[in-house]
């Protein structure tokens, strides 16, 4: 006996419990006050009322603005079409072919106008395309030794690419202008092609080589195979808006979760006539034709679009809203409905077991 007693104390020192020391600060810890939440009825009905009138209260509101919005959208997929097949055959991939595309804007357009570029059946959320890019080379740094850009990373040469990535080689390069068709002229619609970009992805995410001369920054390096020109000439005109920092290639970088998606090309000058805007007329779309898309059975939009505070006009965000508000309601009326159910049945239970639980009040025990 004696010898299994000594057993299980140097069996205890061996494992010392876990159990806390029998100090004053210990025991003050293990009774410390707590909150301890009680959900009554009460709590319970006016927490999913509350949340279910919330919801949807804001998403009526966000119904409503995105549809305040003035949107024109033109499909020049098939009014392009020649284009479109001169481009499908590999030896003509980057010849020149441009198209035209009228229409007519019956009402005013007022306030601030956008240009987005849609693309449908496009799918960016593949996962080896989402990851096909070098963020270190995307920040200034031109020669890179590792990247994930495999398979467009370096020709078969060993010439590395730059931008290397198959994001990057399949950007959007259409090159779409707007004209304003007059009695007597045509005059072409003043379009800025900066500032639309996040100012987070414009100064933090993306910079240019620190060089003065950045073709002598890339050379050795290649252009991505489906680009007509090389990184550092996408923007001659402005510095600020060149190689890796260009407003097109920054939003371009920035991929889409949905096969149909749009993006921001460019915002209306409100300068001369089109100071408030975009007047009734009638319009032509001028399209240098590049992306072609026949091959993934796509389709290509431009979008001429205003913005409220809700931003543009998908109804994404306020359908769900309503959504969750008339489900949590609807939970609301269902508990009220058994919570009432289980209260009679149990008012019910108890007159049957006491007689006299159902005659109180009328003076009979």
């Amino acid at each position: 006996m004696k010898n299994k007693t000594s057993f299980l104390l140097q069996e205890r020192e061996s494992h010392p419990s876990r159990c806390p020391d029998n100090s004053a600060l210990k025991q003050q810890q293990q009774k410390l006050s707590a909150w301890k939440p009680q959900l009554t009825i009460a709590t319970v009905l006016s927490s999913f009322f509350l949340t279910g009138v919330f919801c949807l209260s804001v998403g009526v509101c966000l119904i409503l603005s995105a549809n305040s919005i003035r949107e024109v959208q033109i499909d020049y997929s098939d009014k392009c079409s020649d284009c479109s097949k001169l481009h499908e055959n590999t030896p003509n991939w980057n010849k020149e072919c441009h198209c035209s595309v009228n229409f007519i804007l019956k009402e005013d357009i007022l306030g601030d106008v956008f240009m987005y570029y849609g693309l449908q059946n496009f799918y960016q959320n593949h996962h080896r395309y989402v990851m096909s890019r070098s963020n270190a080379q995307l920040l200034g740094n031109v020669n890179i030794q590792k990247s994930h850009c495999t398979p467009f990373s370096t020709y078969r040469n060993g010439t590395p690419m730059a931008p290397c990535s198959a994001i990057a080689n399949s950007m959007f390069n259409d090159t779409i202008d707007l004209f304003d068709n007059l009695d007597s002229s045509v005059i072409q619609v003043p379009l800025l092609k900066t500032g639309n970009s996040w100012w987070t992805d414009k100064n933090m995410k993306f910079r240019n080589p620190e060089s003065y001369n950045l073709s002598s920054e890339f050379a050795g390096t290649a252009r991505p195979p489906y680009w007509q020109k090389p990184v550092y000439l996408l923007d001659e005109e402005d510095k600020r808006n060149n190689s890796y920092v260009n407003d097109d290639f920054i939003i371009w970088m920035r991929v889409s979760a949905f096969a149909t998606f749009r993006n921001l090309y460019r915002r209306v000058s409100r300068i001369r006539q089109f100071a408030d805007g975009l007047p009734a007329g009638n319009y032509t779309f001028h399209i240098s034709y590049n992306f072609p898309v026949i091959k993934f059975k796509g389709r290509k939009h431009v979008i001429l679009s205003t913005m409220v505070w809700s931003r543009g006009s998908n109804p994404f965000l306020g359908i769900a809203y309503v959504v969750t508000g008339t489900a949590a309601t609807l939970a609301g009326f269902v508990i009220t409905a058994i919570h009432l159910k289980l209260r009679k049945k149990t008012y019910l239970q108890k007159g049957t077991r006491f007689p006299g639980f159902l005659n109180k009040g009328k003076g009979v025990l």
